[in-house]
C-alpha cells in the first residue's frame, strides 16, 4: 500500500514518505476572517478533511494545523468602514467558518491557531532572518530580501526579473521593489504590538511561517491550500522559513477552486455563494457530495442544476442504505475493510470520483440483491457501502448526521400518513381498474418531488429529484 499525492513543487504525482514512520503532518492555510465564508472557502478544509480521513484509515496518526488568520488589511479596513473593533469582526467571521465546516462534517484540526496569538514566534522568526541577512528594518517595517534566497519561485516556476511590486504595499524603505513586508510599522488607528524594530503589525506571509514552525517544527509533511495561494503567499513562506533554517513540508498539495460564470468564486466579484445561506435550501450531507466528490484538482462550477444531480445522486445512495437497513431490521455496521478497488483509487492521488464509482456500482449490486430478495447479500453490500461513505465523511448513518435526520423525522411521519391516504386512493383505483385515476394519482406524486415505487409488501415512496 503507497499513497501518491500530486506535488506541485515536483510537477508531478510522488509516492508519499512519511517523515516519521505511521505518523502524518499537515498544515492547511485556512480562514481569513474578514467576511463569512462561500462554499468556496469551505471547499478547501473539506477537500483536506477527506485527505485527513483517508490517512487515517491506512492507519498513520495525523496531526492536522488549519490556522486562523485574524488581523490583515482587509479585516483593518472593514473594521474603520463599520466603525467596529477589528477583533470583533474576526471573532465573529471565526465563528462562521467554524459553523460551516461543522454543518459539512468536517473534523475538527489538531490546533486551530490564530496569528494574533503567534506574535512572539514571528519576532523570534524575524530576528534570526535579520541575523542571517535574508530580511533588513526600514522605517519601521521589516522587508525581507528576496535576492538574498535562491530559491525563491520555485514552486510558481517564475522568473524574479519579471516580478512587478504588489500595488498595496509601497516601496518606502525598500531595497528592491520585489521584497515582501514580513512586518508593517504601525499607521495610527491601527493595532500593534511591540517589537524590537517599533509598533507594528504582522504581514500575512509570516505569520504562517512561524505558525507552521510552532507546531509541527522545523520539517513536516504536507503543506496545503487553493491554487490561488501558490503566489506569493506559499512562495514567501517557503523563502522565510528555509532561510530561516527550517525545512519546511516535504509534499505541496493544492486543491482547485469553485468557479462562477468561469471565475473564481470571490467576494469582490460579487459571485459568492454563502455556506449560511445555502444550508437553508439544501441539506448538509448533499453539500458535502457535492463539494467533495469531484477530484480535489478539478474546478468545480458552480450551478444550480448541478447541485440537484448530486441531490440526485446522493438521494440513490441513502434510499439504498436506508431500503436495507430496513430490511435487516437493525443497524448494519460498516465493513472494516474498504473494498480493494476503491482503496486504489484513493490510494491514487486521493481519486475520489474513481472512489465514488465504486460506491454506485457496489449500490447497484445491493439493490440487486434487494430484488432477488437476498438479504444476505444486501446486507454485505450495505456494509461495504457504509465503509466507502464514512472515509469520505457520507455516511448517512454517522452520528454527525443524525441531527440532521432527527430533524426530517418529524416532518417525514407526516408526510408519510398524507402520502399513504393519497397511494390508497391509487390502490382503490387499481382495483377498479381505473387505470386513469391511478396513473394520474403516481404522476401527481411525481410532479410533487415524490418517486413511488411498487413492490410486493406494497407502494413505497421516497424523496426524488427536485
Amino acid at each position: 500500500m503507497t499513497i501518491r499525492l500530486y506535488d506541485t513543487s515536483a510537477r508531478q504525482i510522488r509516492d508519499f514518505t512519511p517523515l516519521t514512520p505511521g505518523h502524518v503532518s499537515i498544515y492547511l492555510c485556512g480562514a481569513t476572517v474578514q467576511a463569512a465564508p462561500h462554499i468556496g472557502h469551505i471547499r478547501s478544509g473539506l477537500n483536506f478533511d477527506i485527505m485527513r480521513r483517508w490517512f487515517e484509515y491506512r492507519g498513520y496518526d495525523v496531526t492536522f494545523i488549519r490556522n486562523v488568520t485574524d488581523i490583515d488589511d482587509k479585516i483593518i479596513t472593514k473594521a474603520a468602514d463599520q466603525g467596529r473593533p477589528w477583533w470583533s469582526i474576526g471573532y465573529e467571521n471565526e465563528r462562521a467558518f467554524n459553523s460551516g465546516y461543522q454543518a459539512l462534517g468536517c473534523l475538527p484540526p489538531t490546533y486551530e491557531p490564530r496569528a494574533t496569538g503567534h506574535v512572539t514566534e514571528m519576532v523570534e522568526m524575524m530576528r534570526g532572518l535579520i541575523e542571517r541577512g535574508h530580511a533588513y528594518e526600514a522605517d519601521g517595517s521589516v522587508y525581507f530580501d528576496v535576492r538574498s534566497f535562491p530559491g525563491y519561485l520555485s514552486l510558481s516556476n517564475q522568473d524574479i526579473d519579471d516580478l512587478r511590486q504588489p500595488a498595496e504595499e509601497g516601496i518606502t524603505g525598500k531595497r528592491d521593489p520585489r521584497d515582501f513586508a514580513m512586518w508593517k510599522a504601525t499607521k495610527p488607528g491601527e493595532p500593534d504590538w511591540e517589537t524590537p524594530w517599533g509598533r507594528g503589525r504582522p504581514g500575512w506571509h509570516l505569520e504562517c511561517s512561524a505558525m507552521a514552525h510552532k507546531y509541527l517544527g522545523s520539517a513536516f509533511d504536507i503543506h496545503g491550500g487553493g491554487l490561488d495561494l501558490i503566489f506569493p503567499h506559499h512562495e514567501n513562506e517557503i523563502a522565510q522559513a528555509k532561510a530561516f533554517g527550517d525545512d519546511f513540508a516535504s509534499y505541496w498539495v493544492h486543491n482547485a477552486w469553485v468557479t462562477m460564470s468561469g471565475e473564481k468564486m470571490s467576494k469582490s466579484l460579487g459571485n459568492s455563494v454563502l455556506v449560511s445561506e445555502m444550508v437553508k435550501n439544501w441539506r448538509p450531507i448533499v453539500l458535502r457530495y457535492y463539494l467533495g466528490t469531484p477530484h480535489y484538482r478539478s474546478m468545480i462550477e458552480y450551478s444550480e442544476e448541478s447541485l440537484r444531480e448530486a441531490e440526485s445522486a446522493f438521494a440513490r445512495i441513502e434510499g439504498f442504505v436506508q431500503r436495507v437497513t430496513e430490511k435487516a431490521g437493525k443497524t448494519v455496521p460498516p465493513a472494516t475493510e474498504v473494498p480493494p478497488a476503491f482503496a486504489d483509487a484513493m490510494d491514487d492521488d486521493l481519486g475520489v470520483p474513481q472512489a465514488l464509482a465504486i460506491i454506485h456500482t457496489t449500490v447497484r449490486q445491493g439493490n440487486a440483491a434487494l430484488a432477488a430478495d437476498d438479504k444476505d447479500d444486501a446486507i454485505a453490500r450495505l456494509a461495504e457501502v457504509r465503509a466507502m461513505l464514512g472515509v469520505l465523511g457520507l455516511d448517512p448513518l454517522d452520528p454527525h448526521w443524525a441531527e440532521e435526520t432527527d430533524r426530517g423525522e418529524e416532518l417525514h411521519g407526516v408526510v408519510d400518513t398524507l402520502v399513504r391516504l393519497v397511494l390508497q386512493q391509487r390502490e382503490s383505483a387499481r382495483e377498479r381498474k381505473d387505470w386513469t385515476t391511478a396513473d394520474a394519482i403516481r404522476d401527481q406524486l411525481t410532479q410533487s418531488g415524490l418517486s413511488i415505487e411498487d413492490s410486493p409488501d406494497g407502494p413505497r415512496w421516497t424523496l426524488g429529484t427536485r
